[in-house]
């Protein structure tokens, strides 16, 4: 029985003088990588998606193509009124002819109708405005389409009665602002047919894709998110007690625990007070909640070496002194 008593004694004590070899939870933390994410500028849906979860691409690969019609629309519509501002501006210069009379008064037709059409549409939400039916933004958006097919149509028409007097100098350079401006859009809707491309801002590791194809992206949505490739680093929640032991700029070890307490070589980069509701990082909290919290950012020196590492794996802070 003696015998017995001794033997669990021992084993007692093994397993005391085994807990003393232990991490100081204190000292635990995890392994980060700065996040980035890629997000649409204009609304579309989603035709093709171009890269696959865990790949590594490049800066300015193409990850996904939006399938934008009212990009499409506008450029139709761009190149037909710069046509038309080109032919007028020659109109202009040459004199009108009974074909191009025709073909402004065309235009000040399909203004005329669009102006009207406008007009019903305000004074249809100028009612339901009254009667507190849509809110005021949505009356100011139809009211500001109003006033621009008002202004365009009343434009038109000057236009095709100066033109059947004769063209002026003024008239000529006012025809060449047009024809300008129109230039300008084709410019402006050029740029939003790019949009359709989602590239790649830096080189980077594909995480999540959080849409699939025919799903549709609104403006400032992360269409794919992952991180940045070499951003690896690592992040401690250290208690006020234990922060009179480290520096901003000291030379640090990192204890990898998932492969076999591999040593990394780093330095301390960030000593910050944490707010109450900021992400606790250390593994195994014991501290006082009386205490402040601060978070210990480290970055390895050698930046190269730890890019296999695993995201949020636990990693232990060494001291060097």
């Amino acid at each position: 029985m003696k015998t017995k008593y001794l033997l669990l004694l021992l084993s007692f004590l093994g397993l005391a003088s085994c807990s003393n070899k232990k991490l100081d939870p204190a000292y635990m933390g995890k392994i980060e990588r700065e996040q980035i994410s890629v997000v649409t500028k204009v609304p579309g849906t989603v035709a093709q998606i171009l890269a696959s979860k865990g790949d590594f691409v490049k800066k300015g690969d193409t990850l996904v193509i939006l399938d934008i019609p009212e990009v499409d629309a506008k450029k139709q519509q761009a190149e037909g009124v710069l046509k038309s501002a080109e032919a007028q501006y020659q109109m202009t210069k040459k004199g009108a002819t009974d074909g191009q009379l025709k073909q402004l008064q065309n235009k000040v037709n399909g203004l005329k109708e669009q102006f009207e059409f406008a007009k019903k549409s305000k004074d249809r939400l100028d009612k339901m405005l009254k009667d507190s039916l849509i809110p005021q933004q949505q009356f100011d958006e139809v009211f500001a389409k109003y006033q621009g097919a008002k202004n365009q149509y009343e434009a038109a028409k000057t236009e095709l009665q100066e033109t059947q007097k004769g063209a002026r100098t003024e008239q000529q350079t006012m025809a060449l602002g047009q024809q300008l401006q129109a230039s300008g859009a084709i410019l402006e809707v050029d740029a939003a047919e790019r949009e359709k491309y989602m590239i790649a801002p830096q080189d980077m590791s594909v995480e999540t894709i959080n849409l699939k194809t025919g799903e549709l992206a609104l403006p400032g949505y992360p269409v794919i998110s992952g991180y940045i490739n070499q951003s690896v680093y690592f992040r401690f929640t250290i208690a006020e007690s234990k922060l009179g032991q480290i520096k901003s700029g000291e030379k640090v070890k990192i204890k990898v625990l998932y492969k076999d307490s591999e040593i990394i070589n780093g330095k301390v980069t960030i000593v910050k007070a944490l707010s109450s509701y900021a992400n606790i990082a250390t593994a195994y909290p014991d501290f006082d909640m009386q205490q402040t919290l601060f978070e210990v950012e480290v970055r390895p020196t050698e930046p190269e070496k730890v890019q296999d590492l695993i995201t949020k794996a636990s990693v232990s802070l060494k001291l060097d002194n």
